[in-house]
């Protein structure tokens, strides 16, 4: 047997449990990796809340938890290939990643994914890399985003925007970023100028750069979208991934499925070159699982939030 956080039915964290399931085995044309590490985001608490962003995904209950993970393969079936037996991987499984083993067929399906991970990159960080950094990349490349650009980017803070400010201020823009007041220290680091969110944000942006913004991307609903349109800059410039059924008309949306395939390379070797900082709030063990999305829930969190096995 082996464990999996399972829920049987839509809703909060308290429908979260860690289960004793059968232990899964790779069968033809698919690896078996040993999860040490799943990254939490948004999307996976969204989907085992609300029955209908789970049926965008395809998922019905009962179900597993969570897209991120990283670890070691630990067994091959026949005709697999690219993998090896004692290889650390890191990659994408749809409901499926907060276990201790997920199943992957090689090359991966629509809803899933598996990369060799790069020597002194940790699993903890690994297990951050597939939605939030793959995300971050689709958003800044559906505005084509350039040196000299000045972006204003809703949810810097969050755990897409960590990755986006960095992966911006490397295309040689300067970076805006909205944010609760209580993250302007943090954002700084990254080289990001913070503005507050809320009423009033076109002025505050105007305030911080009269000379213009020249693109966007809302990491977090509509606001700082309508808000760059309302600064002037063109709808083809501005991306958003949550936006719901009706985004800003004209508006790019998009999202980790979008990025080109070298965006991880791209990003695990700016990790390795110190260019790009991954950083966790906290970390959980499986067990604590529902401490652990309650925490990525509240959105207030600076970082990523892993959860261990």
């Amino acid at each position: 047997m082996s464990r999996a956080v399972i829920y049987e039915a839509f809703g909060g964290p308290e429908v979260l449990q860690v289960r004793e399931v059968p232990e899964p085995h790779a069968g033809p044309g698919e690896v078996r990796v040993r999860v040490t590490a799943a990254g939490l985001n948004p999307m996976d608490w969204g989907i085992a809340a609300r029955p209908e962003v789970a049926a965008q995904f395809g998922i019905t209950v009962p179900s597993g938890f969570g897209y991120d993970f990283a670890g070691v393969v630990d067994e091959i079936g026949t005709g697999a290939e690219g993998f090896a037996v004692g290889e650390r991987v890191y990659g994408g499984a749809l409901g499926r990643a907060a276990a201790d083993f997920v199943v992957l067929a090689t090359p991966g399906g629509p809803t899933e994914s598996l990369w060799h991970t790069p020597e002194g990159i940790a699993d903890e960080v690994a297990a951050t890399l597939p939605v939030a950094g793959m995300t971050a990349a689709a958003a800044l490349a559906a505005i084509d985003l350039r040196s000299g650009d000045t972006v204003l980017i809703g949810g810097a803070a969050g755990g897409v925007g960590v990755f986006a400010v960095q992966l911006a201020k490397l295309a040689g823009a300067r970076v805006i970023g909205t944010a609760s007041q209580s993250t302007f220290e943090f954002l700084r680091q990254f080289g990001t100028e913070p503005v507050a969110y809320g009423a009033g944000l076109a002025d505050r942006v105007r305030a911080l750069a009269p000379g213009g913004v020249t693109a966007a991307t809302d990491l977090f609903g509509t606001e700082t979208a309508e808000t760059a349109l309302a600064l002037g800059v063109p709808p083809e410039r501005i991306s958003t991934i949550a936006a719901g059924p009706n985004p800003p008309v004209g508006v790019r949306p998009t999202g980790g499925f979008d990025a080109s395939p070298d965006a991880t390379a791209r990003i695990t070797d700016a990790i390795l070159a110190g260019e790009i900082t991954v950083p966790i709030a906290a970390t959980f063990p499986i067990e604590k699982i529902r401490d652990a999305v309650t925490a990525q829930a509240e959105r207030h969190v600076h970082g990523k939030i892993v959860v261990t096995l």
